[in-house]
């Protein structure tokens, strides 16, 4: 097991990351003296295959969980189900020393953490992902929030969990196109900080694709330290913090603009870190062979890299961008790649190289081969009339 601690004074948290951890939830909870009363916060596909052994663990060391399903999906983090947890926490009579745990993906995570950090002027929770990107990503730094129909996370906190407890064996029942979706995160970490870590990618995404566990535990743990870093140095997003968003300023408008849901976070920001990465060619002279590197790892995964709009949809992308959390005074700013492993944030991007970028041809990658999700998801894109 890995036990990586995130640094930041009296809120500091450890991850644990490994195999059957999830039966200990109980205990972890018990040794940070958590209240009596708690609620489980999952979505319905995850409370079929956790929520039991969740429940029971925490009842088998003495505190009393109630149990709250939110439909599956993007569409859950909304003000409705904000208010429709809040309802239930009341019934239940959880108060200020009670606490939430968030089983589940991103979006349950997300959900959960606000509703914690609001309710009762904010109450102790713990996050517990079962998606590789959740476990990666979103359950790590303390960023919670909800969707907006102008965007996605324009309410929203930072409020650090308890803990985190990556049971990697929830990845098991993880679907093919999820799973492929959480390894453009992992991607992610190597090219905005870590050279190693996507030379290694290059070469090992075979047995992650197969998720060996000693490949699949060693990622995720270098992952989760380089957030950790990350977090602990700017843990509100004032500055560093902002790399961990390479790719999402265009992927962040993808999802909203095609419909929360009908293109996977993980789908939409391999498109985006691919686009990221040609304008750091335009930009910052980042080689072109580094650019078709770039393509070509996505590619292997079999994520999408590309997206052909017509003017009518880039006018809607260009709109969503600018309602994203990461324009400063009216200008889109985008995370660039120097040289992979180390990118600059708030680079002011002219709209008119937007467009260039989002015309241009798709990277001509060494590999092309697609997986199933990968093709459904180009499908989506493809057709204006379903996806914009």
């Amino acid at each position: 097991m890995y036990v990586i601690k995130v640094p930041l004074g009296v809120r500091s948290y450890t991850i644990s990351i490994g195999n059957q951890l999830l039966a200990r939830l109980g205990q972890e909870c018990k040794r940070l003296y958590l209240g009596q009363h708690c609620a489980v916060i999952t979505d319905r596909n995850v409370a079929a295959r956790y929520g039991e052994v969740a429940v029971e663990s925490l009842k088998a060391c003495g505190f009393e969980p109630t149990l709250i399903t939110v439909p599956a999906g993007e569409t859950a983090k909304s003000l409705k189900m904000v208010a429709s947890c809040y309802d239930q926490l009341a019934e239940h009579r959880l108060e200020r020393k009670s606490f939430v745990v968030a089983l589940g993906g991103g979006v349950v995570g997300d959900l959960a953490g606000f509703v914690a950090a609001t309710y009762s002027r904010g109450i102790d929770f713990v996050q517990v992902p079962t998606t590789l990107l959740a476990q990666v990503d979103s359950s790590v730094g303390g960023k919670v929030g909800i969707n907006l129909k102008a965007g996605k996370n324009l309410v929203g906190a930072f409020y650090q969990p308890r803990f985190v407890l990556c049971d990697l064996d929830t990845l098991e029942t993880l679907p093919v196109r999820e799973y492929r979706a959480g390894l453009a995160e992992i991607i992610k970490y190597g090219i905005i900080h870590d050279v190693e870590l996507f030379k290694r990618l290059e070469q090992a995404m075979p047995k992650l694709l197969q998720r060996d566990p000693d490949t699949l535990s060693s990622v995720v743990a270098r992952c989760c330290q380089i957030k950790a870093g990350v977090v602990g140095q700017d843990e509100t997003e004032s500055g560093l913090r902002a790399i961990l968003n390479f790719g999402h300023t265009i992927g962040h408008a993808l999802e909203a603009v095609s419909g929360y849901g009908k293109l996977l976070h993980g789908e939409a920001i391999a498109i985006g870190q691919v686009f990221a990465a040609r304008l750091s060619a335009e930009l910052l002279g980042f080689p072109a062979r580094d650019v078709e590197r770039v393509a070509a790892v996505f590619e292997k995964v079999g994520l999408p890299t590309h997206i052909k709009l017509n003017p009518a949809q880039r006018e809607k992308l260009f709109e969503a961008m600018r309602h994203d959390k990461k324009v400063s005074e009216g200008v889109i700013r985008f995370v660039l790649v120097n040289k992979i492993g180390q990118v600059s944030f708030g680079q002011a991007v002219p709209l008119d190289l937007v467009e260039k970028v989002l015309a241009a041809p798709p990277v001509q990658a060494a590999s092309t081969e697609q997986s199933a999700g990968a093709n459904a998801a180009h499908s989506v894109l493809r057709a204006p009339h379903s996806a914009f």
